[in-house]
Formats: structure tokens, C-alpha cells, sequence
């Protein structure tokens, strides 16, 4: 599999070899939907609390007579049938979210994303990707040189002179190889790797 390697300003400069299991993989869309929700599902945080009808605040006295009124039987105010009664099934901080996906299935996923995106036109490659000082501005031009907006970068290794100019940008994300994770490459247009990143990657998901 050849990958475009494009120069600063954005021109295809030559093309590197790289793995046809990584980047020439068919495209599975049930599978690349599964390990994205999956990957959503296990970074959410148990943090909703509802009350049951236990533990919201109301008297225990009866309503009104249980026969005569002509009004439904009514035993408590915490009923869940009423306003600002417990729920019946109530939310709790314990709640587990989590999904279990098979160390090769993510692989294979993420495998199957580069390779669509490679197909698409919309993962390319620089030789490296660095910045003198840690201001957004060398970014925001070194990226607009290329012609690119927005964009995920992947490094070999994080630079902090990278990560502190691009942590401001809410088109850019700067995430170093062993980061990489398949919301944020499917999420961003473009995603710019070094020459580095690839052969990093190809290690990984080997």
C-alpha cells in the first residue's frame, strides 16, 4: 500500500510503503460501529443519581380515605405515579456502561478506519510535524501552509512544544501514536500522520 507524503506546503512530495493489513484493509462498517460505541460506552462515567420513591421527601400519611371520594386509591405522595414521586427504576452512580471487545476485533477496526480513510483521500503523511515554540500560531500556520483546517495529528512521540500551540485549537488535536482511538479518527476531516506514527502504528497493530 503507497501513502501520500505531502510537503509544508501541502504539494504530494512522494509516496511511502506501508502496510497493506493496515491501510488496505476492506472497509467493515458493523464492526467499525461496534468498537466506536463500545469505545463511547467505556468512557462514560457513572455520575446520574435518581431518587426512589424510598428516598424522596414526602409523608407517610394516606392521602385521603381509601373509599368514598370517587378518586383514585391513593396510599402515599412518594408514589412514582405522582409529581415528584420516586422513580420506579431509578439511575444510580453504580450503573455500568462498559462493552467488551476482543483485543483483534479493535484492531481490526481501527485497521479498517485508516484504510478507509486513506481510500477517501483523507489521511496523509509528512515527514515530520514539529514547532519551534509552544504558540498556536506557528500551528494554525504550519497547518493553513498545507491547506489544512482541521485535522487530527499523530506523532511518533507527544512534543510538548506541539501539544501546548495546539491545545487551544478546537479543530486540531495532537495525540501521539499508541493514542490513536477511532472516535477521533473518524470524527476529524483530515488526519495527518508522521512518517514515524506510521511505522509506529504498524508495531501496534501488527
Amino acid at each position: 500500500m503507497e501513502l501520500k507524503l505531502i510537503n509544508e506546503q501541502g504539494q504530494q512530495a512522494a509516496t511511502i510503503s506501508a502496510s497493506d493489513a493496515l491501510f488496505g484493509r476492506e472497509f467493515n462498517e458493523a464492526l467499525v460501529h461496534q468498537v466506536v460505541v463500545a469505545y463511547q460506552a467505556n468512557a462514560r462515567a457513572g455520575n446520574r443519581k435518581q431518587k426512589d420513591r424510598e428516598e424522596v421527601k414526602h409523608s407517610t400519611k394516606k392521602p385521603w380515605r381509601q373509599k368514598g371520594t370517587g378518586r383514585a386509591r391513593a396510599g402515599m405522595s412518594s408514589s412514582p405515579l405522582w409529581r415528584g414521586g420516586g422513580r420506579i427504576f431509578p439511575n444510580s452512580p453504580e450503573e455500568n456502561f462498559t462493552q467488551k471487545v476482543n483485543r483483534k476485533m479493535y484492531r481490526a477496526g481501527l485497521a479498517a478506519i485508516l484504510s478507509q480513510l486513506a481510500r477517501e483521500d483523507r489521511l496523509v503523511v509528512v515527514e515530520d510535524f514539529a514547532v519551534e515554540a509552544p504558540k498556536t500560531k506557528l500551528v494554525v500556520n504550519k497547518l493553513k501552509g498545507m491547506g489544512i483546517e482541521s485535522a487530527l495529528v499523530i506523532t511518533e512521540t507527544l512534543d510538548d512544544n506541539l501539544l501546548l500551540a495546539a491545545r487551544n485549537l478546537p479543530n486540531v488535536l495532537v495525540v501521539a501514536a499508541h493514542q490513536a482511538d477511532p472516535v477521533s479518527l473518524v470524527r476529524f476531516p483530515k488526519v495527518l500522520l508522521t512518517k514515524g506514527a506510521v511505522t509506529k502504528i504498524e508495531e501496534i497493530l501488527a
